[in-house]
């Protein structure tokens, strides 16, 4: 489906576009278009894939802009096709410190991406959202559950535009997540830190979250919420499955209590969405509620019919055991480029 056609990528320098790229470069994919705002790693990102895909690196084009501003999104989208929209601010501490500047990127950056597509005729967006959007009770899910809504709306309206949101949950090895930070704390003989060992996630790799994406792109109808299942493990299996692996003591790792905005476990699907999820092996589908806006018959008459499913979480999915996060850990590109570098395989 990808043959030929233009993709853009908003916040295309993060994590998750280094990952589409290095999956989608070698394929027949026409033109790949990075939309970000710093230039340092849009300059970084060329030289990189220049070295490491010579032959295909031509596809690849940057825009420098900001989802905050509509018009520079806009000179990004002629010609596009798909947008992976995965621009966001989604540091739990610094949204909690700065729920404006959240609002800004999460929120108006999500709309104005909206906007331009549609106007663009651009035959599919999928939104990136996150399993802090369910439940929200920090200024990160909040803005990414308002994320979810906006899509919602909009795609009641898109015309030719399919409008989509994946949400998943916590990324091993993604920027700023906590798997590299205690790899420096080991390399620097300090113990690792955790918040709460009794505390669950979900977890995923980055190829994960692509292959989610891309389900929502072949399998999604316009207004869709689709869910990729996951496993979770608590943070102290995972603490000690890092440790296992690059020599840190286990019995040294230090508990600093739970941050601005916590919480004790995630959810992936509220027990609200399950009335009407669509179970699709490894993926839920939530379609939308396109019943209109005529409010009157909602006093009327009423939905009887709902899914025997409930809340999924990371407290009663399946648990990992400390061999089993270490395993999945241990398949990761970057763990295993950092134990090749401490000598340890």
């Amino acid at each position: 489906m990808f043959k030929g056609k233009t993709l853009l990528i908003t916040g295309g320098t993060g994590s998750f576009g280094n990952v589409v790229l290095n999956r989608f470069l070698s394929t027949d994919i026409g033109e790949i278009r990075v939309f970000s705002r710093d230039e340092k790693k849009q300059d970084d990102m060329r030289h990189e894939f220049q070295q490491n895909f010579p032959e295909a690196a031509d596809k690849l084009r940057f825009y420098i802009g900001d989802v905050r501003d509509l018009q520079s999104v806009k000179n990004a989208m002629y010609g596009v096709n798909y947008i992976f929209h995965a621009a966001a601010l989604k540091q739990v501490p610094s949204c909690e410190f700065f729920p404006m500047e959240a609002v800004r990127t999460n929120v108006i950056g999500t709309d104005n991406v909206l906007t331009a597509a549609i106007e663009a005729e651009v035959e599919s967006v999928i939104c990136l959202s996150t399993d802090k959007a369910a439940y929200p009770i920090n200024a990160m899910g909040i803005t990414k559950a308002i994320e979810e809504k906006v899509a919602v709306a909009r795609s009641r309206d898109s015309g030719k535009t399919k409008i989509c949101c994946t949400r998943y949950g916590n990324v091993m090895c993604s920027r700023g997540s906590v798997i590299p930070l205690w790899i420096d704390q080991i390399k620097a003989g300090k113990p690792i830190t955790i918040t709460d060992p009794g505390m669950t996630r979900f977890i995923m790799s980055l190829e994960d979250a692509v292959d989610l994406v891309l389900f929502a792109f072949e399998h999604g109808e316009n207004g869709d919420l689709l869910i990729k299942k996951a496993a979770a493990c608590t943070i102290q299996t995972q603490a000690e499955a890092v440790c296992e692996l690059f020599g840190g003591n286990k019995e040294d790792i230090k508990i600093i209590g739970i941050r601005h905005g916590e919480k004790m476990y995630e959810t992936l699907l509220t027990n609200e969405e399950c009335a009407k999820a669509i179970d699709m092996g490894d993926f839920y589908r939530v379609p939308a509620d396109n019943r209109g806006l005529n409010y009157d018959k909602y006093f009327k008459v009423g939905d009887e019919k709902r899914n025997t499913l409930s809340e999924f979480n990371s407290n009663n999915t399946k648990r990992l055991t400390l061999e089993e996060t270490k395993a999945t850990i241990a398949k990761l590109k970057y763990i295993q480029n950092e134990l090749a570098s401490m000598g340890r395989i």
